[in-house]
């Protein structure tokens, strides 16, 4: 029986989404909490492979069981054997074995939170990044759009990125703001790995007056990694919604 997993987690503790051997993970930790449950050694396919200190809202992920139990047992289950983690089942669903977490979805939805102000961060400094230089909110607008459509994004995927193509069709990137608070959202079916902290690195650039918005479409079709402005840190983005058809 297959289960859809909706999951929020604070990743700033976490090496990401992945299981790792000898650091603790959003995957491994659900895995352990069904374990306990059950008594099974399951593995937790999820729909984004989040890095070290990326958060979500609405990760989705599924698992297998041998036999049908309750929705709601196993909701409370894994919420039981996570309480001591910064991670939250928000809903569990029995689905068709066709279902897949990543490969049946057909659109994603990332944001990122940015603070700019020249004082510290205090609170929010695991949760949004800081930019203390002040940023040219119409500039950063003009350049995400450069990012909007079919591209290859070679320049902006990580050396370790398994997609098999870097061709990639990014359908919005919205900015919004309120007072010092700066949001940008990124919606495409799929990203590849560090795409979008790569081009938030370059909004960035462009946003502190470093980058004319411009160099933008030189620096996609120059289909290099060191052309990328540095990544922007891990602790501002959120997986925050994946969409799928009527299972």
């Amino acid at each position: 029986m297959r289960y859809k997993l909706l999951i929020e987690y604070d990743g700033t503790n976490y090496s990401g989404w992945q299981r790792q051997e000898k650091s603790p993970s959003i995957q491994g930790n659900i895995e352990e909490a069904i374990e306990k449950f059950c008594g099974m050694r399951v593995t937790v396919n999820g729909a984004g492979r989040t890095d070290s200190g990326v958060h979500a809202s609405g990760q989705v992920a599924h698992f297998d069981l041998d036999e049908e139990k309750d929705e709601n047992t196993i909701f409370q289950a894994i919420n039981f054997y996570l309480k001591n983690e910064n991670i939250s089942i928000k809903n569990v669903e029995s689905v068709p074995n066709t279902f897949d977490a990543r490969f049946s979805a057909i659109m994603r939805y990332y944001r990122y939170k940015i603070i700019n102000r020249q004082s510290p961060l205090t609170y929010h400094k695991n949760t949004h990044a800081h930019i203390n230089q002040s940023l040219d909110i119409s500039l950063m607008q003009q350049a995400a759009d450069y990012f909007i459509g079919k591209h290859d994004f070679t320049t902006f995927r990580s050396a370790s990125c398994q997609s098999k193509s870097p061709i990639k069709s990014i359908e919005k990137i919205l900015i919004n703001t309120e007072n010092e608070k700066i949001c940008v959202d990124f919606i495409a079916k799929s990203f590849l790995h560090t795409q979008v902290r790569s081009i938030m690195g370059c909004i960035i650039k462009v946003g502190i007056g470093s980058w004319n918005p411009s160099v933008i479409p030189e620096i996609i079709e120059a289909r290099d990694r060191s052309k990328c402005a540095t990544l922007a840190p891990s602790c501002g983005l959120y997986l925050r919604r994946i969409d799928y058809d009527s299972i």
